[in-house]
């Protein structure tokens, strides 16, 4: 059995993180390149393969041979560790994220603990140490002040990211994400009242602090991924490129890479706890079949995909926070209204219950 257990989390570890994961972040970058593109109004990547296909593989390449340039001022040990740091945490933690029911009995989770969603918090905050020790290691200072914006903006909305996902954890009374989904089958999505079983008038009462959540933790995500309107770590017309300013070649690549999957890992979390998971209404599990335990997987990937695209829309359209502007939003109005959520949750479930 214990054999079993570990062939089956290593055929999951490499078919979603090298066959899933890898190459949806490298077409992630071109799926962005094409949104904004269309956004505006030009053609976007359309030179290699048909419609610009191959453009990930022509830019891994590029990024593969060219010269790995690293400046005599560095402090070399950390400003190599910094990229790997950077993207190492993104990638582990989408292993308590359940992309599926089951298949062939197997399921579609690399790893059920019962404190997933710590788990995912302890982990993610770790990829900050990557752009703190970029800011420092290369001993410059547009680089040092990304890495310090970048610590303040990771405190600041961390604790609203917290805060916002524990009136969940009150409905579900679980930390375990698989339970999540599993409360959303039973009863409904937590962002969507309408879907499932939410006929009696408590669950309708809490569908406005379910929205309120959802509003502050996708928010927070996009302010922990450094992603517009939260770019300022990087911001190329104040800090020319902020942390990642002295890095050339696959060291740059792999930060580049290191918010894309931090993206694809952010949206996953939000699709897990919001939207139902791998669910879809009217779809049963794997136990009814490896062709519904596939459908599964394929509709958690498709939720995915399409909150990825929000995360696009959302960065060629909205213009940079000024850092005042950041820092007041975070400590003086997400936190706050994250807390009395909170207090607003456990008042309606203690007189629903």
């Amino acid at each position: 059995m214990d054999g079993f257990y570990i062939v089956t989390s290593l055929l999951k570890i490499v078919g979603v993180i090298f066959l899933v994961i890898l190459p949806m972040v490298s077409y992630a970058v071109y799926a962005e390149r094409r949104v904004s593109a269309l956004i505006q109004d030009r053609l976007g990547p359309n030179r290699v393969g048909p419609a610009g296909l191959f453009q990930p593989i022509a830019d891994a390449a590029k990024f593969i041979f060219k010269e790995d340039f690293t400046p005599a001022t560095v402090n070399t040990f950390y400003y190599w560790l910094a990229p790997c740091l950077a993207m190492v945490p993104a990638i582990i933690t989408i292993a308590v994220v359940p992309f599926g029911s089951t298949l062939f009995g197997v399921p579609m989770v690399i790893a059920d603990i019962n404190v997933g969603i710590l788990y995912v918090f302890a982990i993610a905050s770790l990829g900050v140490y990557g752009i703190v020790l970029a800011g420092w290691a290369s001993n410059s200072k547009y680089p040092f002040l990304g890495g310090i914006r970048s610590s303040s903006q990771m405190i600041s909305y961390e604790l609203s990211l917290g805060l916002a996902v524990i009136p969940i954890f009150l409905i579900v009374g679980n930390l375990r994400l698989t339970s999540v989904v599993q409360y959303q089958i039973e009863h409904g999505w937590i962002i969507a009242p309408f879907v499932g079983d939410w006929t009696n008038l408590g669950k309708w009462l809490l569908a406005v602090p379910m929205l309120i959540s959802f509003f502050v933790f996708v928010i927070a995500v996009f302010a922990e991924t450094n992603r517009l309107p939260f770019d300022l770590p990087e911001a190329e017309q104040e800090l020319a490129g902020g942390y990642h300013t002295e890095y050339s070649s696959m060291k740059f690549a792999l930060f580049f890479l290191g918010e894309y999957a931090a993206m694809i890992t952010g949206s996953a979390i939000v699709v897990t706890l919001f939207f139902g998971g791998w669910h879809l209404p009217g779809i049963p599990d794997g136990s009814h079949g490896w062709i519904f335990g596939l459908i599964n997987i394929a509709v958690f990937f498709a939720k995915v995909a399409a909150f990825l695209f929000f995360f696009m829309w959302v960065r060629w359209t909205l213009p940079r926070f000024r850092y005042d502007q950041l820092m007041r939003l975070g400590w003086l109005f997400f936190f706050e209204i994250a807390l009395v959520n909170i207090f607003i949750v456990a008042g309606i479930l203690a007189f629903i219950r």
